[in-house]
């Protein structure tokens, strides 16, 4: 055996030699680890998914059959109107659950077991949105099964039919950064649930979610027009096929190009509350 040939066989590892992984491997390994933890919670607490399942099915029911009658859309149906609406308001509210979720995390004491253990810092947070997209992932699928039920319809192509679902996924995987930096930043759970909801509330119903907004008064027109959200549900309707015949063309820039809106939207999100999430872990993982 050559010098050059023993030299390659002694630097090759054997079978019980313990690889050295790469930083990258260590932190998706780190993130994988923390998101099943937050999957196998939602087995363990069955009781998580199954109200957050029943609160998009409720608002399918509710303003299919109270509201058609009522609110006329010409040309279309205000079941088709409102699936838009409705996909929109479920993924912005699942995304407050990592906000939520790490304030309990830290009122509990579990943020200071994780910094004893050797990992990724931001492995926590991954985890976290990983679990809110799961279960936005999971509310998706069941509202779209109650709808077509009730009576919507994609009248679009099958590949715009899935950019829509992964875009307002990604719309709230966004937002949970943002929420999961809030949790992080208030004193208790019950405060981020509050400001969740004096927050999205506003922009969910002061948007065409569930009406036109050119039929609101003008000055929440104008606040409609620019709304983050509006631009979701523009985007999911063109997507899906369901924007009403006739419509008025919009006259504003968020609402002629709304897929872009939301991407820009999205891109700032994350790059703006990924980095303040991940810093406001490590100084409060070290209080």
């Amino acid at each position: 055996m050559s010098a050059t040939t023993r030299a390659a066989h002694l630097d090759t590892p054997g079978p019980g030699t313990p690889r050295t992984p790469s930083p990258i491997a260590d932190w998706l390994n780190d993130g994988w680890i923390t998101t099943r933890r937050n999957l196998i919670k939602i087995k363990r607490v069955p009781d998580i998914l199954v109200f957050t399942l029943l609160q998009p099915i409720m608002f399918v029911l509710l303003f299919t059959y109270v509201y058609e009658g009522v609110i006329d859309i010409p040309g279309s149906s205000y079941t088709e109107f409102i699936m838009a609406g409705i996909f929109a308001q479920t993924v912005v509210f699942g995304s407050t659950y990592s906000g939520s979720a790490m304030a309990q995390d830290l009122k509990d004491g579990i943020i200071d077991r994780f910094r004893t253990l050797p990992m990724s810092p931001s492995a926590v947070l991954v985890g976290r949105t990983n679990g809110d997209l799961f279960i936005n992932t999971v509310s998706m699928a069941v509202m779209m099964t109650t709808g077509f039920i009730v009576g919507w319809r994609i009248r679009s192509s099958f590949l715009e039919a899935v950019a829509a679902v992964a875009l307002l996924l990604l719309f709230a995987y966004g937002l949970s950064w943002v929420m999961a930096f809030l949790g992080m930043s208030v004193r208790s759970p019950e405060i981020i649930n509050n400001v969740s909801f004096l927050v999205l509330f506003p922009l969910t119903f002061i948007s065409n979610a569930f009406v036109p907004a050119d039929t609101l008064p003008p000055p929440l027109r104008v606040f409609a027009e620019l709304n983050p959200v509006s631009a979701l549900v523009q985007s999911a309707r063109i997507l899906f096929g369901n924007v009403p015949p006739g419509a008025p063309e919009p006259d504003v820039w968020t609402q002629q190009y709304p897929i872009p809106t939301v991407l820009i939207g999205v891109a700032v999100m994350l790059l703006v509350f990924v980095p303040l999430a991940i810093r406001k872990y490590a100084q409060v993982s070290t209080r």
